[in-house]
């Protein structure tokens, strides 16, 4: 059957036909499970105490953390830079070979030198790192290989434990960037608990995301204000109140005094179910008798994330009224909106 399968353009890679048993799902259980065995050796011996120098030397850093590698260990050093600086560490990728042609300049004394490769004897960090140190730069080495040239070379060795890459010939390099990964990462999150970094300030380096949106987002940032608003006097018949019921879109109208405090609401829920109960004589009732006397409501500087929690718990309800510290209404949050914001 796998012959029958279209192969344009790979005879120069495959010269037979696909052993599609290799991607069954019982070989694939295998597969991962050798890969999660080589994962757990790396785990295993790892030196932590190592990690723990690495990350103080990242703390103490007065200036920039650069990181570096060549290849999939670049690729691996600039993912990591990433994820430090949206964790609240500065840090920037350089790449060895722009470093030598000008990009050293950013490097200076009060600066950290990260250089990731597997075998630490990658050529252009070799180059690099006496320039890096001619810069006053601290250097710290990341490496599969203990004692590998770079370990010499630098202030700072660490050695990832590797019991060989998942690749059959030992040549792909698949779980050496796997557990260089979760080096970076992990001490990326250490450096984050280490500073005591806030939601709110994770936030702040996330503003155009669903992250910073969720924790940045406030109440009055997706409220209704003004005219939008549905409001109506205590006094006023229930049939008076339908127009403003239905104009606005809201399901509801809020009932405020002559200062503008809030007394109450009722929704077209509670129209509905005064109906049933009570009949149509209820529309000649003043909207004070059958308003929600105590609804909930939330503050304008709250955040966006718990106005949207608190109509969920512990009934659900579609809206909120916006409040300040004397009761009297700033606008309305709903359901709606805060699905859209």
């Amino acid at each position: 059957m796998a012959d029958e399968f279209p192969r344009r353009g790979l005879s120069n890679v495959f010269s037979g036909p696909l052993d599609l048993a290799s991607c069954s799902p019982t070989a694939l259980q295998q597969l991962f499970q050798k890969q999660a065995g080589y994962l757990n050796y790396f785990f295993s011996n790892l030196e932590y105490d190592e990690v723990a120098k690495f990350c103080q030397a990242c703390l103490d850093c007065e200036g920039v953390i650069c990181f570096t590698g060549v290849g999939k260990s670049g690729f691996i050093a600039q993912k990591i830079t990433q994820t430090l600086v949206s964790t609240g560490t500065k840090a920037v990728f350089l790449s060895p070979t722009d470093a030598l042609h000008g990009d050293i300049g950013i490097i200076g004394k009060d600066d950290l030198l990260v250089c990731f490769s597997k075998s630490g004897g990658t050529e252009e960090l070799l180059k690099l790192i006496p320039y890096a140190r001619a810069k006053g730069a601290r250097l710290v080495s990341v490496a599969s290989i203990k004692g590998c040239k770079m370990d010499a070379m630098c202030d700072l060795s660490i050695t990832l434990p590797l019991e060989r890459e998942l690749c059959p010939f030992d040549l792909a390099p698949v779980t050496s960037t796997a557990i260089q990964m979760l080096f970076g990462d992990t001490v990326a999150i250490a450096l984050m608990q280490a500073r005591h970094l806030t939601k709110d300030q994770y936030a702040m380096n996330h503003p155009a995301g669903r992250i910073g949106k969720r924790l940045i987002l406030r109440v009055k940032d997706c409220m209704l204000s003004g005219d939008k608003v549905p409001v109506v006097s205590p006094d006023m018949k229930v049939v008076d109140t339908l127009v403003e019921l239905s104009s606005k879109g809201c399901g509801c109208v809020l009932v405020l005094d002559g200062e503008n405090k809030l007394l109450g609401t009722f929704t077209d829920g509670d129209l509905r179910r005064s109906l049933q109960a009570q009949g149509a004589e209820m529309l000649e009732s003043p909207i004070s008798k059958v308003m929600n006397a105590s609804p909930s409501t939330i503050g304008y500087s709250e955040k966006a994330v718990d106005a949207m929690s608190a109509m969920e718990h512990p009934r659900k309800i579609t809206f909120l009224p916006v409040v300040d510290g004397d009761n009297k209404l700033t606008g309305l949050v709903t359901l709606h909106g805060l699905v859209l914001a």
